[in-house]
């Protein structure tokens, strides 16, 4: 760091301050902490690694009118503010002025399409209708409502990102008098798909939250935990019952997470989520292990949650492209085989393990690696076989007609239910658990128990259906 670079305050950043710190002083304390409150970008970014920074800004710190003033036109939430034309929502665009590698790479990542991946494919926007419209109960049966938007931008969406519109502009009184603001809707809003209203995909503050944007932050796994906590996606919970996750629960406090290049060792003895999956790794002699990437799946060959079977990652993060031989937005068939052509080759799949096994192997025998990817493998293969089961299931009761099946939802009925729980929680956590080392999930707490408990429970429904229709 520079200890002069406060004094190198732009003067449009001071007159933001010369309020604001009266106004939000929590904003601007954690602002003068920040990286960006103390580094020059020319002299760090332009520098050490040849980020052509414009003149207006390499020479003055990263504040307030650097970020919230910058490319007005392009930004629909663009007001007149004491004299300057303020935009309030800063965005992936504006973040690529001083880190474009890291911006193009977080639009080849799934989570910058996360929005239109979700609400943009019918058979999962059937399943957020399902999960969380309202119900009532008339005429003997249960209804589904339209779920209203606020209660998705509070839900899924608080994850997947919300789609955030100007709908104008209110003028509100305030301590230095009456100013006009831009109205939102979807906002507020740190999701990861996050559509903002300068036309980009995204948003860097869930992972590096404003205004610190701290580095340490995102390296920590409770950021991860914000959306990787829940049955669905329990990362979290997988990571602080393994081994890695007792080592940083116990020494984590010992750690530096703040270096650009991370040493293996030497700042940490164990992996957090952005060890494995982010961070540029080295060792003690300054030798790369692995570069940084912001494409999250740059080292991931399988793709273990959210969809119905476990499959290659998909070539393009727009996914709503994929369609099935049926016809469906999924990147396999009913019966769980892959999609060849919307999804990565053996070859690639190759390339993207030996990634992520450069990094276990800098604190890892190869026979333990080896071990280790093979009980993935085979966790892989056996969740699949156990939701093919549950399919197989399903389909007899939609070609018996004891549920509707297509072309009306797939969710609503109970026996649809348990097939989704059989996917998206039992065999989610079960992978979890396989890949991340956190062994209980994959067994009792919604692991392989739960697995051929609903299989059971489905069967035994089936049954039941049958047996009633015969006596109609």
């Amino acid at each position: 760091m520079i200890p002069t670079a406060q004094a190198k305050i732009s003067e449009a950043t001071e007159t933001c301050l010369s309020c604001h710190e009266s106004v939000t002083p929590g904003i601007v304390e954690d602002w003068r902490k920040s990286v960006h409150a103390n580094v020059l970008p020319g002299e760090v970014l332009a520098k050490k690694y040849n980020v052509k920074v414009p003149k207006k800004f390499a020479n003055v710190v990263v504040g307030c009118a650097e970020c919230h003033t910058m490319n007005p036109k392009a930004h629909k939430d663009t007001f007149e503010h004491n004299g300057f034309q303020v935009h309030v929502i800063v965005t992936p665009k504006n973040c690529a002025t001083c880190h474009p590698a890291e911006v193009a790479q977080y639009q080849k990542n799934k989570m910058a399409h996360a929005y239109n991946n979700l609400l943009g494919n019918p058979v999962y926007h059937g399943l957020v209708e399902a999960s969380l419209g309202p119900q009532s109960f008339k005429d003997g049966a249960l209804v589904y409502e339209k779920t209203d938007p606020k209660t998705k931008a509070d839900a899924c969406l608080h994850c997947h990102g919300t789609k955030i519109q100007v709908k104008g502009f209110a003028t509100r009184d305030t301590e230095f008098g009456e100013m006009k603001f831009p109205v939102f809707e979807g906002w507020p809003n740190n999701g990861v798909g996050r559509l903002n209203p300068d036309g980009s995909k995204g948003s860097c503050t869930s992972c590096h939250p404003k205004h610190s944007f701290s580095m340490e932050i995102a390296r920590k796994p409770y950021t991860c935990s914000e959306c990787h906590k829940g049955h669905d996606v329990p990362g979290y919970k997988v990571y602080m019952v393994s081994k890695h996750g007792n080592i940083f629960s116990s020494k984590g406090h010992t750690w530096n997470f703040k270096p650009d290049n991370w040493t293996v060792g030497k700042d940490f003895t164990a992996p957090t989520c952005a060890t494995c999956h982010i961070s540029k790794l080295v060792d003690q002699d300054g030798n790369v292990i692995v570069e940084r990437t912001h494409q999250m799946n740059d080292r991931l060959a399988w793709r273990i949650f959210g969809l119905v079977y476990a499959h290659p990652q998909p070539k393009d993060p727009d996914t709503t492209k994929i369609k099935n031989k049926a016809g469906l937005p999924l990147p396999t068939e009913l019966t769980g085989e892959p999609v060849a052509e919307f999804v990565i080759d053996k070859k690639e799949m190759a390339k993207r393990r030996a990634k992520m096994k450069k990094v276990c192997l800098s604190c890892h025998s190869t026979e333990w690696v080896e071990g280790h990817f093979a009980k993935l493998d085979k966790t892989i293969e056996t969740t699949n076989k156990q939701t093919l089961a549950a399919t197989l299931i399903l389909l007899e009761a939609w070609n018996k007609g004891v549920a509707k099946g297509l072309p009306s939802s797939i969710f609503d009925e109970a026996i649809e239910k348990m097939w989704v729980e059989q996917w998206l929680f039992y065999a989610n956590s079960t992978r979890y658990a396989s890949a991340m080392a956190g062994a209980d999930y994959g067994a009792f707490a919604n692991g392989r128990w739960y697995l051929n408990k609903n299989l059971q429970q489905m069967a035994d429904w089936l049954k039941f259906l049958l047996e009633t229709k015969k006596t109609k």
